[in-house]
């Protein structure tokens, strides 16, 4: 499970009940720099300036061209 748990998450049941996941620490730590930035006002209002003057989205479809 150890192992597994470094690729992905594992969550474990009891009755068909979720009572825990296993993570690595490295994910456990992106998830919670996420959740910083995700509660920092000044830093989303930058991301969402950045998005409007700079964003540029493609559909997925586009890499099946390449």
């Amino acid at each position: 499970m150890i192992r597994e748990a470094q690729e992905h998450p594992v969550t474990i049941t009891k009755q068909d009940q979720t009572v825990a996941v296993v993570m690595s620490v490295e994910h456990l730590e992106a998830i919670a720099e996420t959740m910083e930035i995700l509660a920092d006002p000044a830093t989303m209002q930058t991301i969402r300036t950045h998005r409007e003057v700079h964003g540029v989205y493609h559909d997925m479809s586009v890499l099946d061209e390449l």
